[in-house]
């Protein structure tokens, strides 16, 4: 039978949109499936605030009146993005190992997007880097993170059998914790310390952690804005942000450093939870949320979500501090190693970091780039 592609319009279209994957995955022993509840939210015109600065638009595939695919398409409005080049941005593509229908779904996007004056689209790619970015093409034996694709090997050769090049590669780092950190990097962590120009804290409860929360993602906007991928956060999507992590957030894990009473560096990681979300299936209530927290205890696996130096005390030794702190406080808690999450493959610095301390890539996710000029052969 043909395939069909059609918008979504109505709930009942949305709920098969965000129901799609849990039967395209259902026999894929290690994808982790989101929070039902968090993606009705996020599909939500009403309660995403990124709708209000982008274009965007679902879209179902459909064979012989069964769901079989689905792709969401993004313009970001705001000024700056991609400027030089009209960059239209993919998500969301799910299907089956069906070149028919991963083509006639990115085919429709690259078509709105072409409507829409863009000569370029990338993906995946969601609305914010807090949003899944690029899909797994190396790695696919390791436990996933929070907040990644865990797709298919199969939908890398999809995509570039349509046509598809390589945009940007995210690396992420396994820094085994059996052993100290180097002492050259411990003795330059101690004498950042014994400057006394910052106040280093960690954390035991959360309270102690709340009045930093805000000033941490304010401090994310300002020195991420220059990542690929990146949009800035505005005042209430921070908040929403810090709504939806807090009560996960293991406050051991987060490192900041003052000075003078302003923040000038932070480091946060967070205990894998992706055991505890596939025996959650979804849903919080009645037992995801105690899934989701014995993961916690249970998990051996510290990921780092994110870390950043205000740009004027950067070279004074805080990106030392704060690995070594954090490493510090792994090791304490019985975590085995630590995976650093996306690091742009053009990161250097933090990159080297990573490396001086033992840490390998094991894992790897590219984002993907057609020229819309281009029509598919």
């Amino acid at each position: 039978m043909a395939v069909t592609i059609q918008p979504v319009t109505t709930a009942r279209e949305l709920r098969r949109f965000i129901r799609l994957p849990f039967a395209i995955h259902k026999r894929h022993s290690l994808w982790v499936p989101p929070i039902l509840k968090d993606e009705r939210r996020y599909y939500d015109r009403r309660r995403n605030r990124a709708f209000q600065y982008s274009d965007a638009i679902c879209f179902l595939a459909h064979r012989n009146g069964k769901a079989v695919g689905r792709i969401m398409g993004l313009i970001n409005k705001r000024p700056g993005d991609h400027p030089e080049c009209p960059t239209a941005r993919f998500a969301a593509l799910e299907c089956h190992e069906d070149r028919e229908v991963a083509g006639a779904l990115t085919r429709t996007v690259e078509e709105w997007a072409r409507e829409r004056g863009m000569r370029k689209v990338v993906g995946p790619l969601g609305f914010t880097d807090q949003d899944p970015e690029g899909f797994l093409v190396e790695g696919f034996e390791h436990e996933p993170t929070i907040a990644t694709y865990y797709n298919f090997p199969y939908i890398a050769r999809l995509l570039e059998d349509l046509g598809y090049r390589k945009e940007v590669d995210y690396v992420v780092y396994r820094v085994e914790l059996s052993h100290d950190p180097p002492v050259a990097y411990q003795r330059i962590a101690q004498r950042c310390i014994a400057r006394g120009a910052f106040d280093v804290k960690q954390f035991r409860r959360r309270a102690e952690l709340k009045p930093y929360v805000l000033p941490i993602l304010r401090l994310m906007n300002e020195t991420f804005a220059r990542l690929y991928g990146y949009e800035r956060l505005d005042e209430e999507e921070m908040r929403g942000l810090a709504r939806t992590y807090m009560p996960v957030i293991d406050p051991r894990f987060v490192i900041v450093a003052l000075c003078n009473g302003e923040l000038a560096a932070f480091l946060v990681g967070m205990p894998n939870v992706s055991e505890g979300l596939r025996r959650a299936k979804g849903h919080l209530v009645p037992f995801g949320i105690y899934h989701i927290l014995r993961a916690m205890k249970r998990s051996k696996q510290l990921d780092l979500l994110m870390g950043a130096i205000k740009e004027e005390y950067r070279g004074r030794g805080l990106d030392v501090v704060g690995l070594t702190s954090i490493v510090r406080a792994a090791r304490e808690a019985g975590f085995a190693f630590i995976d650093s999450h996306h690091e742009l493959e053009t990161n250097i610095r933090v990159r080297a970091e990573m490396e001086r301390l033992g840490g390998v890539v094991y894992k790897r996710f590219r984002v993907y780039q057609k020229d819309l000029k281009e029509k598919e052969g």
